[in-house]
């Protein structure tokens, strides 16, 4: 799905991400771990197309991608999340969902003013496919409450439903379940999962071991800008560096 190859991203002399190289594969869940300030972040600003990289290439299905902006990436089907989830507070939930599918549409303003079929047509996508995705993320009955009065957890689950509403192949998820509760976590695993059932490949940064490890078909680990192991869960959980630098005894194999 995205082949990265030496990605580098200097900023002045500090170098953020320092010569990275990954293959992310699809249809599976591949996760991105570190302690914080290993570059994880910053190496996902890359792949969105936030940043430009110094250095390396990136390629997505084959097409070099590597200096392409935030919203070409988003219509060829790249969409991310936040840590923190920023929506239109005074609007509601479906409201904001309905801003997302936009991208896929070609009304200008003469449609707009004219109420020409197109517009009128596009008007209906927008919400029909924000009403599916706010169903698939199990969320229908807060559509029409003000996005300031749902929850944290049902605010990441509106950023997941937004992602969606652009129709990616591809979804860059940072730290999904960052400030919600361990029961929670579970909850937004499994939607997670679902998501990839359906067809759909994702990325993920998280610092929840447990989710990481049951839920990941492969990780990356970030030090310092440089990759220092990639391999399924066991592997990075029996790695020594990964141990020293990040994991503990812990999360170790037994």
């Amino acid at each position: 799905m995205l082949d990265i190859q030496q990605l580098t991203k200097r900023f002045g002399g500090l170098t953020a991400v320092r010569d990275v190289s990954v293959r992310l594969e699809a249809g599976k869940v591949n996760a991105i771990i570190g302690p914080n300030g290993a570059g994880k972040t910053t190496f996902f600003n890359l792949i969105s197309g936030m940043h430009q990289p110094t250095s390396g290439s990136i390629r997505f299905k084959g097409q070099d991608v590597t200096r392409l902006r935030a919203d070409q990436m988003a219509r060829l089907g790249v969409a991310r999340t936040f840590q923190t989830t920023s929506l239109f507070d005074r609007a509601t939930v479906l409201e904001n969902l309905i801003v997302g599918h936009r991208l896929r549409t070609r009304s200008g303003l003469w449609d707009v003013l004219a109420r020409t079929r197109r517009c009128k047509a596009e008007e209906k996508a927008c919400r029909e496919k924000a009403e599916q995705a706010l169903d698939f993320v199990g969320l229908s009955q807060v559509a029409h409450r003000i996005a300031a009065d749902i929850s944290q957890e049902e605010r990441k689950r509106v950023a997941f439903a937004l992602a969606l509403t652009t129709d990616p192949s591809i979804l860059l998820l940072d730290e999904p379940a960052g400030g919600v509760n361990p029961e929670e976590t579970v909850g937004l695993a499994a939607l997670i999962r679902k998501m990839v059932d359906s067809g759909l490949t994702v990325c993920l940064i998280e610092h929840k071991m447990d989710m990481i490890m049951s839920l990941a078909d492969k990780i990356m680990v970030l030090n310092y800008g440089e990759k220092i192991a990639e391999g399924t869960p066991s592997e990075i959980r029996a790695n020594p560096q990964v141990i020293e630098a990040y994991l503990g005894s812990e999360h170790a194999a037994a």
